[in-house]
């Protein structure tokens, strides 16, 4: 059997194309396969968001005459459901007919229908593990109460890796679970998501700035992406209240990719509760193109999510736009406190807003550190050279399920993406007893 282009078929158990995390990373990759020659199938929901794709071979699942697909959202429902289980004929059917090679799933949903083709098709399957289930299963609210859902996203996150045959997941922190979690080492792969160095920088900002009424001179705090509840946006609204006591010029801009009614009202009306309404402006369904355009507008980014086993898109967007990031330590995957960024203890609302205030009173840090976050990225995070490193993964699984030989996967993959500190000065505060103090690396920005 020829491998070479080879035949994949990546099942997305989410609308495809869409304008966030997972749908967004599984339409980079299978691009950037493409132009490597390989031809790539996507199976998934039937919604989709007018984003390009031209080359890729899409098959959605038959909507059933008693559901009416709504708009697109994030997390469970009933209707997911009836969706993920018309995965698994269409994948078959697709498999069969198209003579694929390969299948690469992503996600839970995926990699359960996954494996059920393999059984009746035979062909290798790849998990690519994105999240854990049971922190973020009970922050929807689907399952209650919220110890039965944290069980149920126990047990998933123990029994679906299992089901295949290689396991891609995203981060160091990730991989570790998952052999604590029994899965053999040599199974597991750390594929973390790729970035557009290019096209996240090339953004004007200056036509968002004017739309949003910030011309007199005030600082754009930015956060892109959803509003659900695990990425913790409240206590970002709640550091913003202490932000605008340090540095009154700030206004917070919260950039939402993917529409939730509900939870904005719940955070507009925490920001009246805490008398920051005025510094507070929600923009709904920003689009996919217009991205660069706000980062290009902000002074300072924020990634408000304390626990993130998996990788957080925004992240990388944010470095690469060469923009100051505050994180929490739990999503702070590829910055190094004190020489790229600053980051906040785990779930430290204070700490959150010191960092955030001293990039906007100390612009000249905030322009060193977006540098240094742009230049980390630069040969390491690029899609080109990960696709490549897939492939090569896809090659060896088809050749051989049994052993993968990280060798040849070296020139693509590093074994860990943990940031390695040159310089004990890189983690020391940067605000020390209310004071500003520069890392030596910093000296040759400022």
């Amino acid at each position: 059997m020829s491998i070479d282009p080879i035949k994949v078929v990546m099942v997305a158990a989410c609308p495809f194309p869409a304008n966030h995390g997972t749908p967004g990373a599984i339409r980079e990759l299978a691009l950037h396969l493409l132009d490597q020659g390989h031809e790539v199938h996507i199976v998934a929901y039937p919604q989709c968001e007018d984003i390009p794709v031209e080359g890729l071979h899409i098959h959605r699942v038959k909507v059933p005459f008693f559901i009416k697909p709504g708009p697109i959202a994030i997390g469970p429902s009933f209707e997911r459901i009836v969706y993920d289980m018309l995965l698994v004929p269409k994948l078959v059917q697709v498999i069969k007919r198209e003579k694929i090679d390969v299948i690469h799933a992503h996600n839970y949903e995926a990699n359960i229908a996954g494996a059920m083709a393999k059984l009746f098709t035979g062909k290798p399957l790849i998990y690519n593990a994105v999240t854990t289930m049971e922190d973020e299963l009970p922050s929807y609210r689907f399952i209650r109460p919220d110890g039965l859902a944290r069980r149920i996203g126990k047990a998933l996150d123990y029994i679906v890796p299992r089901m295949s045959d290689l396991i891609m997941v995203l981060s160091d922190e990730l991989r570790d679970l998952l052999i604590s979690h029994g899965n053999s080492p040599d199974k597991v792969l750390v594929v973390p998501p790729g970035v557009e160095l290019e096209w996240l920088s090339s953004g004007e900002g200056s036509h968002v700035r004017t739309q949003l009424g910030l011309n007199g001179g005030e600082s754009m705090v930015l956060y892109t992406g959803a509003l659900e509840a695990f990425q913790r946006v409240d206590y970002l609204i709640r550091a913003m209240a202490v932000v605008v006591k340090q540095a009154p010029t700030s206004r917070l801009v919260i950039a939402c990719n993917v529409k939730n009614e509900k939870a904005q009202h719940l955070y507009d009306q925490l920001s009246k509760e805490l008398g920051i309404s005025q510094y507070v402006i929600f923009v709904d369904s920003v689009q996919l193109d217009e991205l660069p355009n706000y980062l290009a507008a902000a002074d300072v980014t924020v990634v408000p999510r304390p626990s993130c086993p998996g990788y957080p898109i925004k992240l990388l967007n944010y470095m690469a736009a060469s923009k100051p990031v505050v994180s929490f330590s739990g999503s702070a995957k590829s910055l190094c406190h004190g020489y790229s960024g600053y980051i906040a203890n785990n779930d430290d609302v204070e700490d959150l807003a010191n960092g955030i205030a001293m990039f906007v009173n100390n612009p000249e840090v905030g322009i060193a550190m977006g540098e240094r976050a742009r230049e980390s990225l630069e040969g390491v995070f690029d899609w080109a050279t990960l696709a490549k490193g897939v492939a090569e993964s896809y090659r060896q699984l088809i050749k051989n399920r049994k052993e993968i030989d990280r060798v040849p996967l070296a020139k693509y993959f590093r074994y860990s993406y943990t940031p390695l500190l040159k310089d004990p000065q890189q983690i020391s505060p940067l605000l020390k007893d209310g004071e500003l103090t520069y890392p030596s690396l910093l000296q040759d920005k400022l």
